[in-house]
């Protein structure tokens, strides 16, 4: 996610101070390791000894692997915010049409995720959800908070686009907000399984041509 936004130039670390960047230090060796093994299997010792600290310096910034885990997933969200909203609101400033401000926004997204080398890192709200046992009840809450979000996030989006587009199958616009999230967190599975970074591009396109089909008026 950092490399991504980094490329969009929402970077700020070199204007936090040595605690904040000790924590965003330890935060981002977490995410890599819980994306990487999940989040049971990944140890304060580990964490750690990469970050070059002390446990107590660990236990200074968290109380906890609960407090870890909460504020990691905090940080996750906000990242993912800032990025749609680099994404999309680029599209709106390319385009004044609702529909095309959308299909700029996915292709942009494509784009982005295809230059990562070593393809998309993974979601950690996904991550979640298959350990949800080892968490408390506000981390699983702040985890379903996300996955509503993203579905209000586009259907706002999709909501404008049906004000002068009429889709031309019926369609429960929440169902469709969600299936663009699907995509997504389904393109990041698929390209980890085989291997394959470019898959989840590829399955942004193909969203971005069933948006356009489904909006556009077919002549004959």
């Amino acid at each position: 996610m950092n490399q991504i936004i980094d490329q969009l130039g929402g970077n700020t670390d070199a204007a936090k101070g040595k605690g904040e960047r000790t924590r965003e230090r330890i935060l981002e060796i977490t995410e890599q390791a819980v994306l990487q093994k999940g989040f049971g299997a990944t140890s304060i010792e580990e964490i750690v000894c990469e970050a070059e600290i002390t446990k107590s310096g660990f236990f200074y910034h968290f109380k906890d692997k609960n407090e870890l885990a909460r504020a990691l997933l905090v940080r996750h969200i906000e990242k993912d915010e800032i990025l749609l909203d680099q994404v999309f609101e680029r599209g709106k400033e390319l385009a004044d049409d609702p529909l095309q401000q959308f299909l700029i926004g996915l292709k942009m997204f494509a784009e982005l995720v295809e230059d990562l080398p070593q393809g998309h890192p993974g979601c950690l709200v996904a991550a979640y959800c298959y350990q949800e046992r080892l968490f408390d009840r506000e981390i699983y809450d702040l985890n379903q908070q996300a996955v509503l979000g993203w579905r209000k996030r586009f259907r706002v989006i999709l909501d404008k686009i049906v004000e002068q587009y009429p889709p031309n199958e019926p369609v429960d616009i929440d169902e469709l907000a969600d299936m663009v999230a699907t995509v997504i967190e389904g393109g990041i599975v698929m390209s980890k399984a085989l291997g394959r970074p470019y898959l989840l591009a590829n399955q942004m396109m193909l969203l971005r041509s069933f948006v356009k089909l489904l909006f556009t008026k077919q002549a004959g």
